[in-house]
């Protein structure tokens, strides 16, 4: 199976993110798990029953397929939720991406969650079906521009957009080679839609060619 270990220790605690239901916060708020760079954070066929936040750093969640080849499914930044599934098995593996703080909600016994769990299955559905359109996609550059425009979004429209994922990350999140993900971003560099700042930071120039392009 996988190989990288977590390595967990504790943070001082903070106040956990409004949006999540009450049903998992209403115990005591416990306290910040730390994972490094590659680190597990729960495997495919393990035991599920919690939610996590994302405090700080970055998720990716993905599976792995009988030859070794890896498809991510989702990638999760700061302030947002993941590991929910619709039985008690996880379906995926987690994995920081970088040094990534990570909250844990378990869920109460006996309670009735269903109508707090709604919403959250609801908005993982829509993104998941998000994904689905991207990867249908037949053009390379239609589907690095949805991402970088999604992660625009998720960022709070900002003009510099933070990639904490590495351009192999992107490839198997898109369906797409490391290479070709990296001849889009030259390409999208060279027709002054985007700014290289650095591997992991972009600047959107012209956000509204592409956005076109993402369409």
């Amino acid at each position: 199976m996988h190989a990288y270990t977590a390595s967990r220790i504790s943070l001082p605690s903070h106040p956990a993110q409004p949006s999540l239901p009450t049903a998992f916060d209403s115990g005591p708020l416990q306290p910040v798990s730390f994972f490094s760079a590659g680190s597990e954070i729960y495997a495919q066929g393990e035991k599920a029953g919690a939610f996590y936040q994302v405090e700080f750093g970055a998720v990716r969640v993905y599976r792995l397929f009988a030859d070794g080849r890896r498809q991510i499914s989702a990638f999760h930044l700061a302030g947002e939720t993941f590991g929910f599934e619709a039985d008690a098995t996880h379906h995926f593996f987690a994995e920081a991406i970088n040094s990534t703080g990570v909250r844990v909600f378990r869920r109460i016994a006996g309670a009735d969650m269903s109508h707090q769990l709604l919403p959250l299955a609801l908005k993982g559905l829509t993104r998941a079906q998000e994904h689905l359109l991207v990867l249908g996609r037949q053009n390379a550059v239609e589907r690095v521009a949805a991402f970088l425009v999604d992660m625009v979004e998720r960022q709070g429209g900002l003009r510099q957009v933070e990639l904490p994922m590495s351009r192999a990350d992107i490839g198997d999140y898109l369906g797409l080679t490391i290479e070709t993900v990296s001849r889009v971003f030259t390409r999208l560099k060279e027709k002054g839609v985007i700014r290289l700042l650095n591997l992991r930071c972009v600047e959107i120039v012209k956000h509204d060619a592409l956005q076109n392009m993402s369409e």
